[in-house]
């Protein structure tokens, strides 16, 4: 692994360590490029707050964070400063607007909840829903539509155990649509080290057969995971049973 895009810091609450310690981490792995994609703040009504991600009076510090670390590591690796965003349709724009005068590198798609998540449901959660089915890739589609998103995360997060035959119709639409409009699929590195529920078998078999272009993202909660030796192994053995060749880098597209 050269470049990784996807890592978090401690102020989305679920991850730990400096953002010193995984950017020596990624030098000592032989990475050329860490990018930062901690979960976003959303502004959202009635003084709700996500309990998994940045709060928007965290996003100061997030930037003035790296950006003095960018520039005291510049000789050792590029560092760029992102996002890991929900599509939620009721807020996205207060979202750009809000995070848009910081000049984000880039935003990653990372759809966790539906709807608008005060609203909805948790992505993964196991259901035999087509109707739920449908709802994530229609909504994931249309943020990646927007065409701020570099790449779309853990893709294969939705949590449906109904039919193969319903699965593979919706999926087969999401990567279909996805590379026609050139976003590449995370393979999560995460899910993977871990055996979660994602990466799912027949979500990349899909993929594979329709030709999208994976990505690898580390989605380091803790500088140990920054292209972790064993991971890498297991997700290198892991691609190859479905033929597919993750790329190495991704067009970055500034907000």
């Amino acid at each position: 692994m050269l470049n990784n895009y996807h890592t978090h810091t401690f102020r989305c609450r679920h991850a730990f360590g400096t953002e010193r310690e995984y950017i020596e981490t990624a030098i000592s792995r032989g990475l050329k490029t860490l990018g930062f994609s901690d979960h976003s703040p959303q502004i959202f009504p009635n003084g709700y707050y996500s309990n998994y991600r940045m709060y928007p009076e965290e996003i100061d510090s997030y930037f003035t964070t790296l950006r003095a670390l960018r520039e005291e590591y510049k000789s050792d690796i590029e560092i760029f400063i992102g996002f890991e965003a929900e599509y939620f349709p009721a807020h996205f724009n207060a979202l750009i607007d809000f995070i848009r005068p910081y000049s984000p590198d880039y935003l990653i798609l990372g759809q966790h909840y539906l709807k608008n998540e005060y609203d909805g449901f948790y992505s993964g959660a196991p259901t035999d829903s087509e109707e739920r089915l449908k709802l994530y890739v229609d909504q994931t589609l249309e943020g990646l539509s927007t065409g701020y998103f570099t790449y779309f995360a853990h893709p294969d997060l939705i949590g449906f155990r109904g039919s193969d035959e319903i699965y593979d119709k919706h999926i087969r639409r999401l990567c279909t649509t996805a590379k026609e409009i050139d976003i590449p699929l995370e393979i999560n590195l995460l899910g993977l080290g871990e055996d979660r529920a994602y990466p799912r078998e027949r979500f990349w078999q899909i993929a594979a057969e329709v030709g999208n272009d994976v990505i690898l993202g580390c989605d380091a909660h803790e500088p140990n995971a920054v292209a972790r030796p064993d991971v890498l192994e297991k997700a290198a053995k892991y691609a190859a049973r479905f033929g597919i060749t993750p790329i190495e880098s991704v067009k970055l597209r500034k907000i």
